[in-house]
């Protein structure tokens, strides 16, 4: 695979079972924030019910309001009572049937909230034939919690991602302020391509996205995100949460999900 990509999916293909429980604290504690700024993010939520409150429901129970939501390189599911429909991409199988799980555990439906494995972001794919037909474009909101520094290379990525959004839909990302490389010998070292970013390189991969128009960048309380040990010392990272627009300059036809 290119890249640190094929290092990637090992990786987490074997973090996967593990992964919720061992991070739980830190896990939650995103959650938490991430909630915290649902209108920062500039999106037109549904309420944390799955309805609007300003408009009634059909007789058959459908919301009048769609929200549809990416989540590449799957991640909590943080923004999934926002939305109607949530659906995740990852290139780790193992991760996806977790994220798959979890949305089952909710009593959510495959409409609802259901991810599928594939890589949006290789050079050499810009198109990849699974995720060709409607219902994998025209998103109101594409998010990465926390993928970014590992991707390869996060302005194709951004670029990609934007491609999916529809008009005036919101690319959002959860990542790391530039840091050092202390990871003291830890296995995920292998898969980090980026040791964070700055708020002005953010800008920019937003920009050339096409989706800088009404950046903001909100920075989030430091955490925890490995434990101390024996052999290395806690490791805590500054995070921020970085939201831009797509420009609403060419209107393409919106899919509507049948729920």
């Amino acid at each position: 695979m290119f890249g640190k990509t094929g290092r990637n999916k090992e990786y987490f293909n074997k973090e996967a079972a593990s992964y919720d429980s061992k991070h739980e604290k830190t896990l939650d504690q995103m959650i938490k924030e991430i909630r915290a700024r649902v209108d920062f993010m500039g999106v037109d939520w549904v309420d944390e019910d799955g309805d609007d409150d300003d408009e009634e429901e059909e007789e058959d129970h459908t919301p009048k309001k769609v929200v549809r939501l990416l989540d590449y390189a799957c991640g909590t599911g943080a923004l999934a009572p926002y939305t109607t429909q949530c659906v995740g991409i990852d290139l780790s199988e193992n991760m996806v049937a977790t994220y798959n799980a979890r949305a089952e555990n909710q009593g959510l439906s495959l409409q609802e909230m259901h991810a599928y494995q594939g890589n949006l972001c290789s050079p050499s794919d810009p198109d990849p034939e699974a995720f060709a037909s409607p219902e994998f474009r025209n998103f109101d909101i594409t998010a990465v919690g926390l993928g970014f520094h590992h991707f390869d290379d996060p302005a194709l990525a951004a670029k990609r991602l934007a491609e999916r959004l529809k008009p005036g839909g919101v690319l959002l990302i959860l990542d790391f302020f530039t840091h050092g490389t202390a990871e003291f010998g830890h296995e995920v070292n292998a898969t980090i391509t980026h040791h964070g970013f700055s708020e002005a390189e953010i800008q920019r991969i937003f920009e050339e996205a096409g989706v800088g128009k009404d950046f903001a960048l909100d920075a989030v309380e430091p955490m925890v995100f490995h434990r101390a040990t024996e052999s290395r010392p806690e490791i805590r990272r500054r995070i921020f949460l970085a939201r831009g627009t797509k420009e609403e300059s060419s209107r393409v036809p919106v899919w509507m999900p049948e729920f």
